[in-house]
């Protein structure tokens, strides 16, 4: 069966993912599961984050485990899976956001 074309800038990532998910993709537990990987990788890059620019310095642990830009990486693959199995469309969504927000840069609210 030949792959579905993605006609997105996520489109290459997300034909990845497709592989790569699909033995577990139909499970109903997939979603819930992506959503706390998502909440653990924001975790991840924030102490990676602080303990580099932040408050904790001296957090070693969280020095020797991933840059915080590695983790932002980890992060933004848990949106595109979560994205995928609900068949949300990103590229609209990040529009639609980007829009939200010149409009709010040209008509800010008192």
């Amino acid at each position: 069966m030949k792959k579905p074309i993605i006609k997105s800038p996520f489109g290459k990532y997300i034909t990845i993912l497709e592989e790569a998910d699909k033995e577990i993709k139909n499970k109903e537990e997939f979603g819930s599961f992506l959503i706390l990987s998502l909440v653990e990788e924001i975790g991840e890059m924030a102490r990676a984050y602080l303990a580099k620019h932040g408050r904790k310095p001296t957090n070693l642990a969280a020095q020797k485990d991933e840059t915080y830009e590695q983790e932002l990486g980890d992060m933004i693959v848990a949106i595109l899976r979560f994205a995928r199995i609900k068949n949300i469309d990103l590229h609209k969504r990040v529009m639609y956001t980007l829009h939200k927000i010149e409009k709010r840069q040209k008509h800010p609210k008192e």
